[in-house]
């Protein structure tokens, strides 16, 4: 049975074509699924109800099942573990911001990546997500949000997955988000998060959408950004500077360069003097990271003095700088960690 929900309006109308109803129906069906979030065909009283049997038994209204989820200490942040209907689950983020209300969202179950500080990728990557589970992990947060009377104001493509891996999915979730007749979601208020994979970089460029682009750096020459991040060994930091240029330049946007902060291996002044001259000319700004202790990997995160100290060498270089707020550290909130948690079995002490 197929699933209806992530479906454009034309993909709706061409299904309501073949059950020969008429075109406007598909708008009826749409504003049920994506502005009054319906789950089932039973209740959509302006539709005839042989259009509604007809329907139930062709499709479904498939969207995602929230099966654990944890709040920050704070107050600030929290993660919902959700699971799909084969029984995939996914990490999503709400992210409490002084500006609003962000959501991370995953576009794969796991990632093939490989980035040896990142928890996502311990197991490998499972499938991509669907347009359609994508559009279910926003729907999830703003349904959660809406008995505040609030809603997801931005997004960032951030979560565990590589989304240029899986880019058709993607780039239809971005379209589908921004009509009228789904969530009319700014493309201006997206950021799409990747670890350098040339050839999507380039297809986002040629797609002229005003979305930010965001390029995880974490070092800043070859042999070391080889050992932390092994997709440099396919497209190395030159060409990936190169591109992150030709995509501001093309789109006016700046390009942020994320880099994960970790005590004696990429932390030293000179990592930050070569990071500076490697974006020297760029628009571009670097959002420095504190790496978040996963429990998998041997990392330390830097002292607060050296995180200072490389934040001033950037800022003298004259390389706009910020330090991600840190959010969600005492509920492991960095990519991937709850998930690895939840599938080994490993419940006793997050999941009680």
């Amino acid at each position: 049975m197929e699933n209806i929900f992530g479906l454009t309006i034309q993909e709706i109308d061409k299904r309501c074509h073949e059950l020969q109803m008429p075109s406007y129906r598909s708008k009826q069906i749409a504003d049920w699924i994506y502005h009054k979030s319906a789950n089932s065909f039973e209740g959509m009283n302006n539709l005839p109800k042989d259009l509604r049997i007809a329907l139930a038994a062709q499709f479904s209204i498939l969207k995602a099942e929230c099966i654990k989820q944890w709040d920050s200490t704070d107050g600030v942040t929290t993660k919902f573990l959700l699971r799909f209907f084969d029984g995939v689950t996914v990490e999503t983020v709400l992210m409490r911001q002084p500006y609003g209300n962000s959501v991370c969202i995953s576009t794969q179950a796991g990632c093939a990546m490989g980035c040896a500080f990142c928890a996502s990728t311990l197991h490998g990557v499972t499938r991509n997500l669907t347009t359609g589970e994508m559009l279910a992990e926003v729907f999830w947060v703003n349904d959660y949000l809406h008995i505040k009377n609030q809603k997801v104001d931005t997004m960032v493509l951030m979560g565990s997955g590589e989304p240029m891996m899986n880019y058709d999915n993607v780039l239809g979730f971005l379209r589908l988000i921004h009509e009228k007749y789904c969530l009319n979601f700014g493309y201006r208020n997206i950021t799409i998060s990747t670890s350098g994979v040339i050839p999507g970089i380039k297809r986002l460029e040629k797609e002229d959408l005003p979305i930010t682009l965001s390029i995880s750096l974490h070092a800043a020459n070859d042999n070391l950004r080889s050992e932390l991040m092994p997709i440099n060994k396919k497209y190395p930091i030159h060409d990936v500077i190169a591109a992150g240029k030709a995509y501001s330049e093309t789109t006016r946007r700046r390009v942020t360069y994320e880099y994960i902060l970790i005590h004696d291996v990429n932390d030293t002044d000179k990592d930050a003097y070569d990071l500076a001259n490697l974006l020297r000319g760029q628009m571009a700004n670097v959002n420095l990271i504190p790496i978040n202790p996963v429990r998998e990997r041997n990392w330390k995160r830097p002292p607060k003095e050296r995180v200072g100290e490389f934040l001033n060498i950037l800022e003298k270089m004259h390389i706009p700088t910020t330090v991600r707020r840190e959010m969600g550290t005492d509920i492991q909130a960095a990519c991937g960690q709850l998930r690895n948690q939840y599938e080994c079995g490993i419940e006793r002490e997050f999941f009680d």
